[in-house]
């Protein structure tokens, strides 16, 4: 039997190309696959910006980095133009990143070293750091009311007004608006009281404590009165009880401190002053009505005159005093002496009539001084303030 010859395929229509044969140039197989919008095959081998697969990207020379900082914002200019200079060569041999870096800190350290030199030779510096620190200094002496400290002046921009964000802090030697006296907290509220029951409690404590503070009244200017920092509605709400006690004026400045308790004042000074101060504190609370109007306050009044006045006389005659000072202080106890018996009869008047009788007589003998002799033989201030447009 003879072998068949194998069939031969049937001819492909025009253009299709038989299986197996060579195909003929069309469009070419696609690429690497990217997602629309993103780069074409960054990173593919062969192509622009390629890293072979597997292999780390370049590091960025550290020195570089710290150069280009340095430059900017160090305040040693000269240590971004050292770091730069160390970065370039390492850049070449590690073949690193942050050529640019290097060479823009190089650049900037330079130009910052000769602003510095050109500073140091016309001045400038020195000017600005003075006015640098000018301004640390004002800024560490202006405080909240609430942070002042007993013998601290101040300054105040809104001229002791209801309520006070800030003051600054001033040598007492310097014009200065008050000075703080001590400090207290509020007590006996579990709400807000309103600022009238808070002025009825700071004004007495107040009292009390500058009298303390100040014990040479004489030593106290006409215009500077009593004065306190009081907490508002909203820093109560935050938990602030604080009164800050002072001296301090309304009107123009004044220099020196007020300063007179134990801390400046000897045993001696110490001690007259307290004897005499009540006698002038209470002649200060004279009633406003006359005897004919309230009769009972005055002859109130005239009491506590009284007790002053025989306290004095105690505290005189208990101590032994310096040589300088006896003849003066045994002076002053004798005419405190004849006083408190008019005193006495004033305080026992029966009625208005018999109050007005002995008033005037009480009047004189109340030594209006106080004692300026020993005053001055005590070293303190012998002379009394004097009012504004007034003669001594």
């Amino acid at each position: 039997m003879e072998p068949t010859q194998p069939t031969p395929p049937p001819p492909s229509p025009e253009g299709v190309p038989q299986q197996g044969a060579p195909q003929s140039q069309g469009w070419p197989a696609p690429g690497p696959y990217t997602s629309p919008g993103m780069p074409y095959a960054y990173g593919q081998p062969g192509m622009p910006g390629a890293v072979p697969y597997g292999q780390p990207r370049r590091s960025t020379n550290g020195l570089a980095v710290g150069s280009l900082v340095s430059g900017i914002v160090c305040c040693l200019p000269p240590l971004g133009l050292v770091l730069g200079l160390i970065a370039l060569p390492q850049i070449r041999k590690k073949d690193q990143a942050g050529k640019g870096m290097a060479i823009a800190g190089i650049v900037l350290s330079a130009v910052s070293c000769l602003l510095l030199v050109v500073g140091l030779v016309t001045g400038g510096i020195g000017s600005a750091w003075d006015g640098f620190k000018e301004g640390v200094d004002e800024a560490s002496r202006s405080k909240s009311p609430t942070s002042l400290r007993t013998g601290q002046c101040f300054l105040d921009d809104d001229k002791l007004k209801d309520f006070a964000t800030e003051v600054e802090v001033v040598d007492c030697d310097l014009a200065h608006d008050g000075e703080a006296t001590g400090r207290f907290k509020i007590t006996g509220f579990d709400k807000w009281p309103g600022d009238d029951a808070l002025d009825e409690v700071a004004e007495k404590r107040c009292d009390t404590i500058n009298t303390a503070y100040a014990l040479d009244t004489w030593a106290v200017p006409t215009d500077v009165w009593t004065y306190y920092y009081l907490p508002s509605s909203q820093t109560w709400r935050g938990g602030d009880r604080t009164v800050i006690c002072a001296y301090a004026t309304e009107g123009d400045p004044y220099k020196g401190s007020v300063r007179s308790d134990a801390t400046t004042l000897n045993a001696d000074q110490t001690s007259f002053l307290r004897a005499v101060n009540p006698i002038e504190t209470t002649v200060y609370a004279e009633p406003e009505d006359d005897p004919d109007e309230d009769f009972a306050a005055n002859k109130a009044w005239a009491g506590e005159m009284l007790k002053a006045i025989d306290a004095a006389r105690e505290g005189l005659k208990g101590r032994h005093w310096p040589a300088a000072a006896n003849g003066p202080v045994a002076e002053l106890g004798t005419t405190l002496d004849a006083a408190s018996r008019k005193w006495r009869k004033l305080a026992a008047a029966a009625d208005s009539e018999a109050y007005w009788a002995d008033y005037e007589d009480a009047w004189d003998l109340l030594p209006e001084d106080l004692g300026a002799d020993v005053r001055t033989a005590l070293d303190l201030t012998d002379t009394p303030p004097v009012e504004e447009g007034t003669s001594a």
